[in-house]
């Protein structure tokens, strides 16, 4: 994790002091990349303790769909609570449905992307193609004298990445996203971590992914963000029969927050340790075993699935979030 400190110190080597809604200063940079070799460890941060339950708890939501921090909390990670009930925005908007409800933020775009296709009633093939895609009709309105017709379907984009990996696996399209703007403003907070692809070696049998994360808060999200990304390429191997390889980290907005100098300063006094290695539970089938797909396990995957081996961490940090 030498990379994680060395992105820090040249934050606050090369960064510009900043203003931003929450009202926390941060030191900011544009631009920063880290690149990983999970064949070489897992990218657990070793310079303090890594939040390791809370990580994994948070992916397991994701990967259900969940919109409420009770549903967080239930799965062992309370880092939505704050943005759930004391986000003032938030707070005021008019699309919050009371206490811990998040909307429809990153994991319902996963799995369940709002898609709607709007075509000329007399446009039969379109239609019969869309139904024939899952499309249901919504309703049908006159519009400019001509009948038009709504039709809708809720889209798993990560379940598509799945089945894309094991139909074609030289598919340079296999990616999903949590940017959409049309729920922007009716969600506790819109995706920071917003553009996930997955990159398979058909030859070698290996796969990698890019994360691209919009804004980062280098000093919690960023050991979050890797644990979490890490963990989604491991299990999407497991399911698909890939051996997981490189994970490529983009930053757009990279920033430290001025409440949380005192944290990063000190780890970078400290020795990184050497990454451990993350195991999944022998109860998750490993397609390259089984030669089974079953992509089901997306949803049936429990934090408990995951755990790390040989992890050596310097003593536990804390700092404050900001809001």
């Amino acid at each position: 994790m030498k990379q994680y400190l060395e992105l820090v110190q040249t934050i606050l080597d090369t960064g510009t002091w900043q203003e931003n809604r929450t009202g926390i200063r941060t030191i900011s940079m544009p631009g920063a990349m880290l690149r990983f070799d999970l064949q070489q460890g897992f990218p657990a941060v070793t310079t303090k303790k890594l939040a390791f339950k809370s990580a994994i708890g948070e992916l397991v939501g994701f990967l259900r769909a969940s919109k409420s921090a009770a549903d967080f909390r239930a799965l062992g990670c309370k880092v939505w609570d704050a943005n759930a009930n004391e986000n003032p925005q938030w707070l005021e908007n008019p699309y919050r449905q009371g206490p811990d409800d998040l909307g429809d933020v990153y994991g319902v775009q996963w799995r369940k992307w709002p898609a709607y296709k709007l075509v000329d009633a007399a446009a039969g093939d379109q239609i019969a193609d869309a139904t024939n895609r899952g499309y249901q009709l919504v309703t049908s309105f006159v519009e400019n004298g001509r009948e038009q017709v709504l039709l809708y379907k809720a889209i798993d984009q990560l379940r598509q990445c799945l089945d894309t990996i094991i139909e074609r696996p030289t598919d340079r399209r296999i990616l999903f996203h949590a940017w959409n703007p049309a729920k922007l403003d009716e969600i506790a907070l819109p995706a920071c971590h917003l553009l996930y692809q997955f990159i398979p070696n058909a030859v070698t049998r290996e796969i990698s992914l890019c994360l691209y994360i919009r804004s980062n808060d280098v000093g919690l999200g960023t050991p979050f963000n890797l644990t979490e990304g890490a963990a989604l390429l491991h299990l999407v191997g497991r399911l698909t029969g890939f051996t997981p390889r490189w994970f490529t980290y983009f930053i757009g907005d990279a920033h430290i927050y001025e409440n949380q100098l005192d944290m990063l300063k000190e780890q970078l006094k400290r020795e990184p340790y050497a990454s451990p290695q993350l195991i999944i539970s022998d109860r998750v089938p490993d397609y390259a075993v089984t030669k089974r797909y079953e992509p089901e396990w997306l949803e049936k995957i429990e934090p408990s699935d995951f755990a790390l081996e040989g992890y050596k961490h310097h003593e536990a940090l804390t700092a404050p979030m900001a809001v």
